[in-house]
This record gives structure tokens, sequence and C-alpha cells, in this order.
């Protein structure tokens, strides 16, 4: 019975995946940033929602084009009204609306919107008594969960072995320097989200925290910074991550030529094959300097997708001149296939592990 169970239920998921057509398999392997408040039926956002079974959006407080107004967040009704508007534009109802929220610095969700906003950064989460880290961290996936945002990008299981480091170290986002240390608060972290079905992502691999740079601005090297250990935590969660993010750190030891994100060796070869994660895995923000400094919009498509990367996060926030729409996207996607630089099966794949993810919800 089991047996036959099983192969019902491949049919039925197989024969679910053929009636999809290219365009919208294509389209769940974004997630874009955009800016407005609200969702209705007329917004451009809804709209690429509908035309194009969009995959995922991501939700910013701070707005780069007009620093008086919000750009997605203002108060906790009108968050739980956008994220209800979005999944009402959404085909299955199941779009992933994500945020970055850790703690500290980083947390989209303030106070002064009328949130708790208080979160301690991973750095002091470490030094509470095993409950009230618990504690914390439920009440964290609570207030995702009461607004309708279903994807956290986080935890950070960067190990904090660089003293000089900035966008780790100085900023407290690290669980520390022992990496079973660092894993075992990220699990917590995870269990608390899955708590409240909240979808989590690990980051930054292969590991941001040895370097010196930051990949928001330009090209980081970390070829002589890097060491093995930083992997330890991916090794230790790969059965129970949902999602991992890749950096867009460069290491010529793992790729002579390209920076995580983009390369194969990296991504396919180092985390899938050798790491053993089959996931889903999501860039950093594409927009960010490390990228756009040296690659094209096409090319930077063409390499992540063929790196084995699942979703592709352009957060239309690092470079708010040049936002890039999902029809942009799509359009150069099906471009590169037609030219025989992506394959239709990559596209396939990612489309799968997005829809198995997509089922946890």
């Amino acid at each position: 019975m089991i047996k036959k169970y099983l192969f019902l239920t491949t049919l039925m998921v197989s024969t679910s995946y053929s009636n999809v057509s290219l365009d919208e398999k294509i389209a769940q392997m974004f997630m874009v940033g955009f800016f407005g408040t609200s969702a209705p039926q007329n917004s451009q956002i809804c709209k690429d929602i509908q035309d194009y079974n969009l995959g995922s959006v991501i939700l910013f407080d701070y707005n780069p084009t007009d620093k008086t107004k919000p750009k997605n967040i203002s108060s906790k009704a009108q968050v739980a009204k956008l994220t209800s508007q979005l999944q009402k534009c959404s085909k299955n109802h199941n779009l992933l609306i994500a945020v970055d929220q850790e703690g500290g610095k980083v947390q989209r969700l303030k106070a002064r919107y009328g949130f708790y906003g208080k979160f301690p950064k991973a750095k002091d989460a470490i030094l509470m008594p095993r409950e009230k880290m618990l504690e914390i961290y439920t009440s964290m996936a609570k207030e995702l969960k009461s607004v309708g945002i279903n994807y956290d990008l986080a935890p950070v299981v960067d190990l904090d072995i660089n003293p000089k480091n900035y966008v780790i170290h100085r900023l407290g986002r690290s669980f520390g320097k022992d990496p079973r240390v660092v894993a075992m608060y990220a699990n917590e972290f995870i269990n608390a989200m899955h708590k409240y079905g909240v979808l989590t992502s690990l980051k930054h691999f292969p590991g941001h925290g040895s370097s010196l740079g930051d990949t928001h601005k330009g090209f980081v090297d970390v070829t002589n910074l890097w060491s093995k250990i930083e992997l330890e935590p991916y090794r230790r969660l790969k059965d129970k991550a949902d999602t991992v993010m890749v950096a867009h750190v460069y290491n010529k030891k793992l790729d002579r030529k390209y920076p995580a994100t983009l390369s194969q060796k990296v991504v396919n070869g180092l985390l899938r094959k050798k790491i053993g994660f089959d996931g889903v895995v999501i860039t950093d923000d594409l927009q960010m300097g490390a990228i756009t400094s040296k690659y094209s919009l096409s090319k930077t498509i063409e390499l992540a997708i063929n790196a084995g990367d699942d979703i592709l996060l352009f957060g239309n926030q690092l470079t708010p001149k040049k936002t890039v729409s999902i029809k942009t996207l799509v359009a150069i996607t099906k471009k590169l296939i037609k030219k025989g630089k992506i394959k239709k099966s990559t596209i396939e794949k990612s489309y799968k592990r997005i829809q198995k993810l997509k089922a946890k919800l």
C-alpha cells in the first residue's frame, strides 16, 4: 500500500508540474523587492504575481529613494494587510514573503512601526540561558507569523573568527567562533521559526565571518582569510536547513574565476555534492556591488542558475535607479534558454525544489 501511495503521489506531482508553463517555472525562481505599502489588484506587484506567478518577494522598511516614506513597512496592521493582499494575488496562495529578521541591527520589524523591535543580536543571545533564548526566538517567529511573513532570511551561521570583520563581527551577528555552538543555536532558532510555520535560511555560505570587505559595496576576496572550519555549521545542519543563502565572496581556492554565488564549483560542487545539501539555495542580493561591478544582468542570471542557485534575489534596494522587474528577469532567462546557455532541465530541478520547500508551508 505504501509503495502504491508513493507512486501515485509522485505521479500526481509530476502531472501538476507538467501543466505549469515555462514562464511560471522561471518566475518561481526569482525573489524581488518592490516599492509600496499595499498591493491592491491594480498594483504593479500584484499584476506581476498574477501574470507571472512570481515565487517570492522581500520586504524592507528603509526606502532608498525617499527617506521620508516607508518602502514596505509602516505599521503592524499595514504589514498584515499587505501580506494578505500579496497572497491573494498569488495563484496558489503560497507566495514566499521574506524579510531579514535576525535581531540586533538586522531587524526590519522595528519598534517605531509598532513591533517589538528589541530582539537581541546573536552575540548577546548566546549569553542568555537556553530557555530565555528560546523564548525570544519563539516570540520573534510568532510576530513574523502574525503579520503574514513566512520566510525569515536567518539565522546567520558565519563564524566570528575575524575581529576586523565589519559585516559580521562588529554588528554582533554571529553566535560565536565554535561551529558546534553556532550550529546548536542556529538549530534552536530554526525550531522556534518552524513552530509558527516560518521558513529559514542559513547564511552566508561558504562563510563571511573571515572576510574584511563588504560585498554590498564591491568585490571581496577571502582567499587568504577563509578556513574550511567555516563549512562545519552547514554540514551539521544540512538536513535541518530549509534553505541556504550563498554569499558573493570570492575564494580562488574554491573557484579561481567566480564568486561563490555564481560558482558551479561552490554551489553544485561543494554545497550540494560534498556537503550533501539538496534543499533550496538562494543568492544574496544580486544587485550588490560585488556582482554589479563585474557582471551584466544577463550574465549574472546565466551564471547564477547554472551554478545551482534556485532562488535569485533582486531586492531593488541597493540600486533603486536600476529597479528590475520580473518581466525583464523572465524575458532574459527565456532568451538564455533559447540560446542554449541555460538548460530547461536546470529550471525544472529548481522549480521542484522550490515547490517542495513551499509544501512545508
